[in-house]
């Protein structure tokens, strides 16, 4: 390794160090074994973080919301963005870019409660962008509509000043 070089990190050349092991899944994908807090920043190894989301965690689409939504209301908006994100992955491409935007919605969420307000401005602003063309025929009770001006407002909140908890949480299902 090249001095000055953080352990794990590519070398100079840009070629991979092979004396560092990475956590691999079995289809080789990156994996980050790190402990992670509540925001989902990585912690120090032989840190307590708390439980993530299971990267391979698919759930049906009205379970997802629900507990993407018991995420948010918990303070934990990086961990619905991974439920989120798991049934983006796992939908029709009918309904793909939907859930990518309430994905979307989480990471903003999660940008705000890091401090990262420029972060925050653009994800729920694209967010609301990806979202909005869904309003008239919202799968799965999704109030659309209401997510789409929930995120507007809370961008125009984050640039006038502190937005207050409450507003953090919004919600995903009419039976949420």
């Amino acid at each position: 390794m090249e001095p000055g070089t953080p352990s794990g990190a590519s070398s100079m050349s840009g070629a991979p160090d092979p004396r560092v092991t990475r956590d691999r899944d079995p289809a080789g994908r990156a994996r980050n074994s790190r402990p992670r807090d509540g925001l989902g920043r990585p912690l120090p190894h032989g840190m307590t973080g708390v439980p993530t989301t299971p990267e391979d965690l698919v759930l049906p689409p009205d379970e997802a919301l629900r507990e993407a939504e018991r995420l948010l209301a918990a303070g934990r908006p990086f961990h619905a963005h991974e439920v989120l994100e798991g049934a983006w992955k796992a939908c029709d491409d009918d309904a793909r870019e939907l859930w990518k935007g309430l994905a979307q919605l989480a990471v903003g969420v999660t940008h705000l409660r890091r401090g990262n307000k420029v972060g925050a401005v653009r994800l729920l602003t694209r967010a609301a962008e990806r979202i909005s063309p869904y309003a008239r025929n919202a799968p799965h009770g999704i109030p659309v509509a209401a997510l789409t001006v929930w995120a507007r407002d809370l961008v125009a909140r984050i640039e006038d000043g502190p937005v207050p908890e409450e507003l953090l949480a919004p919600r995903l299902s009419s039976g949420g």
